[in-house]
């Protein structure tokens, strides 16, 4: 018996730069929403453009407190598979920059 794999959405809401070496995507979730779960393939990095507290909640169930301070950059290794949920009281938006390997 196999396990099903679960239906993964996108890594942002949008697309906003992409060539051979990144693809940028903008996140943005009001308080309380919850960014579909999504695969990360590449290595990215974070950067809050209003920030916001949010959750991680991987594929496997662990849960991870991810704040994002306005201004704030963070970088995350490939192969997370997660959604995200802003359990704070302001408006989260954040570029994803996805860094291409070769």
């Amino acid at each position: 018996m196999t396990q099903e794999q679960p239906e993964l959405g996108p890594v942002g809401y949008r697309i906003i730069l992409e060539n051979e070496l990144v693809r940028v995507w903008q996140v943005m979730l009001g308080p309380g929403e919850t960014q579909a779960l999504h695969h990360h393939e590449h290595p990215y990095l974070v950067i809050a453009v209003e920030g916001a507290i949010n959750l991680v909640e991987t594929v496997d169930g662990q849960l991870r407190d991810a704040p994002e301070p306005t201004g704030s950059v963070v970088f995350r290794p490939a192969g997370d598979t997660h959604t995200l949920t802003n359990v704070g009281e302001t408006r989260y938006v954040a570029r994803i920059v996805e860094l291409k390997t070769q």
